[in-house]
């Protein structure tokens, strides 16, 4: 195993990264996000995961849901997920719940964290609520067209900052999904391990009109 992880032992030695084994992380959601963040955490030696998404692969979910294949399409996103991380991460083990967040929420599971890729609101705003009552810090991130949001919440409220509808997202760049699924990954894995990681700041990537790329820090109200 150490061979495995190799480059992450010389960041923080032999013990964090055996500590990682014990770990567990749900993800809500296996589209976009969920297929990125799952790729990522796993291949850093996560334990343990619970992947969680009622929806099964579409054709046009594919472009920017880099954890599906053609072929897949019709199959459950959250075991066609662990499969893929079990086969590539030969050190991770992951459950498939194909049910939505409140039926899961029942199951009164215990994670050493909860990372949101989800894609509406009130799904954000039930996760937020179920996390403020355990004590469970939590990751949030959102994309639409070429921008995301990325926040590890921790004594804010979700709710308190953002209006809850059930509002779509716009069209979506492939590329913004895998980055913001990137910040969230590296918040988590930085959690995990112990290292710093300040809470409860918004950070807001976006490009301007003349396509410079622009990030914003909002430092969000504590309840």
């Amino acid at each position: 195993m150490h061979e495995f992880f190799n480059r992450q032992i010389k960041l923080w030695g032999e013990q964090t990264q055996d500590s990682l084994q014990d770990k567990k992380v749900a993800i809500i959601g296996s589209g976009g996000l969920g297929c990125s963040l799952g790729i990522a955490l796993g291949a850093s030696g996560i334990g343990e995961f619970a992947l969680v998404d009622f929806d099964e692969v579409g054709v046009h979910n594919i472009h920017r849901q880099i954890g599906f294949k053609v072929g897949d399409d019709g199959k459950y996103k959250a075991e066609v997920l662990k499969e893929l991380l079990e086969s590539r991460c030969p050190y991770t083990k992951a459950t498939a719940y194909v049910e939505g967040f409140d039926e899961f929420a029942k199951r009164e599971l215990e994670f050493d964290l909860i990372i949101d890729a989800t894609d509406n609101l009130p799904t954000r705003a039930a996760i937020n609520e179920y996390c403020m009552k355990h004590e469970q810090p939590w990751i949030y991130g959102t994309v639409e067209e070429f921008h995301g949001q990325v926040c590890f919440f921790k004594e804010a409220s979700y709710e308190a900052v953002f209006q809850i509808n059930d509002r779509k997202p716009n069209g979506i760049a492939c590329p913004i999904v895998m980055h913001i699924a990137s910040l969230q990954a590296n918040l988590a894995i930085r959690h995990l391990t112990g290292l710093p990681v300040k809470k409860d700041i918004l950070y807001y990537l976006s490009f301007d009109e003349e396509g410079v790329l622009n990030t914003k820090k909002f430092n969000l109200p504590k309840n």
